[in-house]
Parts: structure tokens; C-alpha cells; sequence
């Protein structure tokens, strides 16, 4: 999980990188289709007061999966789309969804104190108290239960964490685990505490990472209050996201279900969110040895990891597990020329609760980009490929929505798709995008041709001058790469997509291309994540007032579909995507080689007994754990792939510059063929190890990061994991996709005019 210094939104942080986006000027690349006067067109159509309209009628009410006002937004969208001309309609599904029936949290011992409960309302926001239809704070796909322990203290609640505890004698069998939000992905915490013998898990907002560590709370700034809560799902979207009961299939009236105690991805122990108000009065009461620099938050105590019953807490959850149905609306405008070719665009409109800036600042940039399309379709224009849109209904509880549309169709989308592009919460500042590399420059060109509205600069321009300034002023960690690429004035790498949003199952399971994008790093949503307070009021006075950077994404998002749909060969560079692998390669060397020496000195300290030499008696830590040295590892068949796909990149992306223009109608329908699936050529049929839902030999979320990506990662996280045998094979197995990607690439150059 990515965080800003500056507040960015949590989502909208996990979706992209700080100074991640390359940017530079230009035309489109051959093939490519700028048409400034529809683009032209398309601004003069986005209205800020439109989004602002839109917003405040949609975040009225509470949006979770099954309430009234999130199917009621649903029809309100379809209407719309129908309004601007838009074939639509609403495509439904039925998935689990735990809705809370009772929820209790209370310390019983040293006293007894009722914690949790609804967020009260503030009088500076209209909505806090329109909670009559609202859920409590709670984590959907926790397991029920009702347990009374002690607790201890877990820091993050990630792998190293419980290495620290285990070196201090501080074990979580039998006990509920209290974690703090940050570092790693929510559902990564109560899992992991599940898998150490923990009986239930509290996940709260420390200050430090979120709340008044960062700046004023609610209503004076933007940050969390004390009695703020993040609310979220849990299921284990590692091992697969969508329905629990239906992997790899459409979660359809008639679909085959595993039950409940089949379902991989739901939890067995009971979990809970907390405030940090509410938080301090059990860690200010713990025992047990104090906690290390790294564990310490912001809180105004003493850190301690607990471990006794000194402090006990009763914990239960009661939930309706019954399916409901999920509202997808899905809008076409057919292609005139190529209508099974498909550009695919999403955002979703479900929230925890209000939900304005997660979702809906990005919901209403994608009506606005609807509205504008169809009128130029009622000007006389019609792309030349099918534009799709969709408004996801359940990505909340983990990308239900968009996980069961893409698996139902899964087989149309990997022949049709040319591309998914998404986005999620939006908010002000620089722009921000992840996704695949080999899409990489069309991004730049349009980020070149897109007006930042605070400054008139390009949103280019604006993102160079703050990778460079950054580092300047040493903010956030240097991407040394970016700053190279900004200093120079070349095109910057966009991020790797890990997970988190709808793009998920298109790229990481279906081998579609995908896009996310976003603006932000000045916004203060952080603050209100997943909370009620995530509101109309608090959105239109502290992320983006008048929603200027909501008209800037519409112009941004609108810009790429037309230049996707109306090209004449998708405008795809594949010598980005090769450099880029590239680097992943160098990447996974020096993981390899830093390893082997980590694990080298180890056992030179375990020797000679450093670590009990060095340890304070009066607080013992003891040693690491003895584990054997890395092992070489087989990567020339991952190096091999690499140098193949680059050099075949490097020959199509020159040969197709010179001579692609000059391209006959039969040829480049050959041409267009050939790439359409090209991505495709990066999944493994097996699967990634231990979650074969996840194929993408390229990118991934993390196993323990979760949003955050991996890169090559049968591989890195292999070694990562000491999974040896593991690394080998799939270093193999991805320098094989590189290979037959670089064939590919070879065989559409051939179609390529020589002179």
C-alpha cells in the first residue's frame, strides 16, 4: 500500500505511483488516430458542473452492495447512457455478500469499556447523519464468531512483524492480534494473524500513518478524526478476487457454487475495524515487552506488544450471508468499421457508504466522457471500433462486479478487447497511470495534449517538473529511472499494476492490456477513507473543489478511447514494454545477489553469537531463524526471453514507424490480427504458484503487498519466499512467454513493406 506525504487519497495512492507517468510531447504515432477538432468537441462537452450535479445526487445516500440508492445509481446511470445514445443495459449477477446483523467490541478486563459502533455525524457534513440505511464499520468476508482473549500488539500484521514477535517471545495463539492500517494490503493482516493461531483480529487507523499525523482532522482538514473508521473487504484477493463461491466463472442465477467452508477466500476468524480513539484505550492499558522503534505509532503511549490477559476483549460478528445481486451497467456505441474489436473503459459505483471520492469523482468523469462521445456520435461521427462502457456495481467487497462480467465473458473478451482502461477515485494534482508497458507512449502523447487546470501548463509538464522538483527537495523515494527519463525530456515508466481496482481480472487472468489513471497528490481523502465521512461536502472542500481535475480526467480518459477506436492499428510501442522487462530483470539479479549476501552474513553473526552477545539481557531478542543460503539461481532462460523480446521489439516498432502508413487495407487487417492477442502471450495456463487464478507471468499483486505489484513475480517472489524450485521453473516458464511474444513480434514485422 502505497502512501503520500501530501494526503493523496489511499485508493487513488494504490492505483499509481508518485512520479510515475511518463510524459512527452508529440503526434500520435503512426497509426494512431488524433482528430483535434473531435477532441476538441469532447472538452467543450465536459461540464465540472455536471460531475458536481451528478456526485451530490449519487453520494446522498448509502451505496453499499445491496442497498436501495446503490441499485437506485445504477438505473440513474443507465438512464443516462440511454439519454446520450449509448446502447445499454444493466447486466446482473449473484454473489455472497456478508452484510453485518451484529457486530460487538469491548474490553472486559482491566475494565469494561463498549468500543465501535456508528460514526457520529458532524453538523459541517449534510450526510453524517443520513445513516439510517447505513452498515456499521465492518470488514466484509471475515469470518463470524464470538471469542473473548487477550490481545497483542502486531504492528502491520506482516510477515515481519511476526518475526519481530517471534524474536521477543510474543506469541498470538489464543489471542485477538490488533494491527494498524498501512503498509500492506487490510486483508493481508487478519490472514496472517489467522495463519499465526490468532482467534480474531482489530485493524485500526494509527495517527501516524492516518489521522492527525498527517494534518488537521475532520471538519478543519482533511484527516481522519479519532473517531474515524476504514471500513473494507478481507477476502483474500491473493488467491483470487470476485465471488468466493465462484472461481473462474460468472457468478450467473444458475452457476455452479462451492459452499461457504469451501470458499479459499473468505476468513475463519471474526474481524473488526476500530478508530484510533477507540484503539488507544486498549494499547494504553497493554503489557508485556515495549515495542520496537518500527511498531510505534502515533498515539500518545507507550507501545507495548501484550501478550498476557492484562488486557481482554470480547470480539463477536453475526452477518447475512445471503447472495445479492450485483447491478452492472454496460453501455456500447459499435464500431462502424471493426465492431468486434472492443476498447473497454470502467469505473464502479459502489461504496462502503457515501462514497464521493471512492468511488464516485471518477464515476462521474466517465459520465461525463459518455455524454461527450455520444454527442458526437449524434454529430455524425461513429468510431471505427465498439466502444464499452461500464459502471461496476460490488468492487468494494472485492471487485465482485467486474471479476464475474469479465469471467462470464471471458472468452469474447480475450477475442475482442484490444484494451481495458480504468479508473477509481479521483482528486487534484499531478496525473498518475499503471498498467501495460507496451501502451506506455500513447499515454505520453496524450498526457501532452491535456491542460492542467491549476497552473495552464500541460498535465505533462506539471508531472516532469514534480518528479524533478521532488527530488530536489528529497520528498518520497527517488524513482531514479523517472528522473532520469524527466531530466532528459524522454518518455517516463508508467507503474505496474498490482491489484485493488476492476482492471484485476482482465490483465492478471484474461492477458487483456489494461490502463489505470488518476490524478492526485494534493487531495486530502486519506483522511476519510471507507468512512461516512467521505462525503459530498468533504470531497468539494478539500480533494477537488468545483471538480476541475474531474473535467481534467474526462479530457485525459476521453482522449485515449478516441485514439484507441479510431485508429487504424492499435497505438502500441513494444519497446517500452522490453525495456521495461528489462529492468525487472536487473531487478530480480540484485534480489538474488543481495539474498545470497544477507544470508552469508547472517550465519557468519549466528556463529559467533553475535546477536545473544549484542541483546540486551533485561530484553531479549533472539537470534533470526538458521535458514540455508540462497542458491544460485537459473536466470538465463529469463535473460534469454529478455534480449529476444527486445531486440524484436526494437525491429517491429522501427519497421512499423518507416513503413506502416504505406500498409494495403488486407495487410493491416493481417496486422491488426496478429497484436490483438499479442498480450496473451504473457499467461501461463498454470498459473502463478499457490493462486493459479493469477496468470500474468509479468505483473501480479503482491502475495504480502496485495495492491502493490510484483513484477516477474513467479520469480521475485520465489525468492522472496526461499520457494527455490520455484524461481527456477519460473524463470523458464517467463522466458518462454517473452520468447513467444518476440516471435510474434518477428512474424508481424514480415507483414511489414520492406520499402
Amino acid at each position: 500500500m502505497h502512501r503520500s506525504p501530501s494526503r493523496i487519497s489511499v485508493r487513488t495512492m494504490l492505483m499509481f505511483a508518485a512520479a510515475s507517468l511518463a510524459l512527452a510531447s508529440g503526434a500520435a504515432q503512426a497509426g494512431g488516430a488524433l482528430n483535434p477538432a473531435h477532441e476538441a468537441a469532447l472538452d467543450a462537452s465536459i461540464s465540472s458542473a455536471d460531475q458536481m450535479a451528478w456526485m451530490k445526487d449519487m453520494a446522498s445516500a448509502p451505496n453499499h452492495v445491496g442497498a436501495p440508492h446503490d441499485r437506485a445509481n445504477a438505473e440513474a446511470i443507465l438512464a443516462k447512457f440511454r439519454e446520450w445514445g449509448w446502447d445499454a443495459e444493466i447486466e446482473t449477477f449473484d454473489v455472497l455478500y456478508p452484510t453485518p446483523i451484529s457486530t460487538t467490541v469491548e474490553m472486559v478486563t482491566p475494565e469494561k469499556i463498549v468500543l465501535g459502533g456508528q460514526e457520529p455525524a458532524i453538523p459541517e457534513d449534510a450526510t453524517s447523519g443520513n445513516t439510517a440505511t447505513a452498515l456499521p464499520p465492518y470488514v466484509a468476508f471475515q469470518g463470524d464468531g464470538d471469542v473473548t482473549a487477550g490481545i497483542v500488539y502486531v504492528n502491520y500484521g506482516l510477515p515481519a512483524d511476526y518475526d519481530a514477535l517471534e524474536r521477543r517471545g510474543v506469541s498470538v495463539k489464543g489471542k485477538i492480534a490488533v494491527a494498524r492500517y498501512g503498509g500492506g494490503w487490510r486483508g493481508l493482516k487478519p490472514k496472517l494473524a489467522q495463519e499465526h493461531g490468532a482467534v480474531g483480529c482489530i485493524i485500526y487507523s494509527d495517527p501516524a500513518d492516518d489521522g492527525y499525523g498527517e494534518g488537521d482532522v475532520y471538519p478543519k482538514g482533511g484527516a481522519r478524526p479519532d473517531f474515524g473508521v476504514q471500513r473494507g473487504s478481507v477476502a483474500d484477493m491473493t488467491t483470487y478476487p470476485g465471488d468466493p463461491l465462484t472461481p473462474g466463472i460468472g457468478a450467473t442465477k444458475n452457476a455452479k457454487r462451492l459452499t461457504r467452508d469451501q470458499a479459499a477466500t473468505i476468513l475463519k476468524i471474526p474481524v473488526l475495524p476500530m478508530s484510533y480513539g477507540d484503539a488507544r484505550k486498549l494499547l494504553a492499558a497493554m503489557d508485556g515487552p515495549i515495542a520496537p522503534d518500527s511498531f510505534r505509532g502515533g498515539l500518545p503511549i507507550t507501545y507495548h506488544l501484550g501478550g498476557s490477559d492484562a488486557v481482554k476483549l470480547h470480539l463477536a460478528v453475526k452477518s447475512d450471508w445471503s447472495l445479492k445481486t450485483v447491478y452492472n451497467v454496460i453501455a456500447k456505441l459499435k464500431g462502424s468499421e471493426l465492431p468486434d474489436q472492443w476498447v473497454v473503459r470502467g469505473n464502479h459505483h459502489d461504496a462502503w457508504v457515501f462514497g464521493a471520492s471512492d468511488p464516485l469523482s471518477g464515476n462521474v468523469a466517465m459520465l461525463s466522457e459518455a455524454k461527450a462521445l455520444g454527442a458526437l456520435v449524434k454529430s455524425g461521427w461513429r468510431p471505427k471500433r465498439t466502444i464499452v462502457y461500464a459502471s461496476w456495481d460490488a468492487e468494494e467487497p472485492m471487485l465482485l462486479g467486474s471479476t464475474e462480467w469479465a469471467e462470464a465473458h471471458g472468452k469474447e473478451l480475450q477475442q475482442k478487447a484490444i484494451i481495458y482502461i480504468n479508473t477509481d477515485g479521483n482528486g487534484r494534482g499531478v496525473l498518475g497511470a499503471e498498467g501495460s508497458h507496451d501502451w506506455q507512449h500513447m499515454v505520453n502523447q496524450v498526457a501532452a495534449d491535456v491542460t492542467d487546470p491549476q497552473t495552464g501548463a500541460s498535465v505533462g509538464e506539471r508531472l516532469r517538473a514534480k518528479i524533478r522538483t521532488d527530488a530536489y527537495d528529497k520528498i518520497g523515494r527517488t524513482d531514479a529511472v523517472a528522473l532520469k527519463a524527466a531530466e532528459a525530456g524522454d518518455d517516463l515508466p508508467i507503474g505496474a499494476l498490482g491489484s485493488g481496482s476492476d482492471f484485476s481480472t482482465f490483465l492478471q487472468h484474461l492477458g487483456v492490456p489494461a490502463l489505470n489513471i488518476g490524478y492526485g497528490g494534493e487531495e486530502e481523502s486519506g483522511g476519510v477513507y471507507h468512512s461516512i465521512y467521505d462525503s459530498y461536502d468533504h470531497f468539494t472542500r478539500f480533494d477537488d473543489p468545483g471538480l476541475a481535475y474531474g473535467a481534467t480526467l474526462s479530457k485525459t480518459i476521453g482522449r485515449m478511447v478516441l485514439r484507441i477506436a479510431d485508429a487504424d492499428t492499435p497505438p502500441q510501442r513494444f519497446g517500452d514494454l522490453a525495456t521495461t522487462v528489462a529492468r525487472y530483470l536487473d531487478e530480480v539479479r540484485k534480489l538474488a545477489d543481495d539474498r545470497k549476501a544477507e544470508d552469508d552474513t547472517r550465519a557468519k553473526l549466528l556463529t559467533a553469537g553475535a546477536f545473544k552477545l549484542s541483546s540486551d539481557p533485561r530484553k531479549p531478542v533472539t537470534p533470526p531463524r538458521a535458514d540455508p543460503t540462497t542458491p544460485f539461481i537459473e536466470l538465463a532462460p529469463l535473460a534469454n526471453g529478455v534480449d529476444a523480446l527486445k531486440k524484436s521489439a526494437a525491429a517491429f516498432d522501427a519497421a512499423y514507424a518507416a513503413q506502416g502508413a504505406k500498409l494495403t487495407p488486407a495487410a493491416r487487417t493481417k496486422l491488426n490480427a496478429m497484436l490483438q492477442n499479442i498480450d496473451q502471450l504473457l499467461l501461463s495456463e498454470r498459473g502463478l504458484p499457490m493462486r493459479p487464478w493469477y496468470k500474468n507471468l509479468i505483473y501480479a499483486p503482491g502475495r504480502f503487498t496485495g495492491y502493490g505489484a510484483k513484477t516477474l513475480p513467479g520469480v521475485r517472489e520465489a525468492i522472496e519466499e526461499r520457494r527455490f524450485d520455484d524461481a527456477n521453473l519460473y524463470a523458464k516458464l517467463t522466458g518462454e512467454a517473452l520468447t513467444a511474444y518476440a516471435a510474434r513480434l518477428d512474424a508481424a514485422r514480415a507483414l511489414l513493406p520492406t520499402t
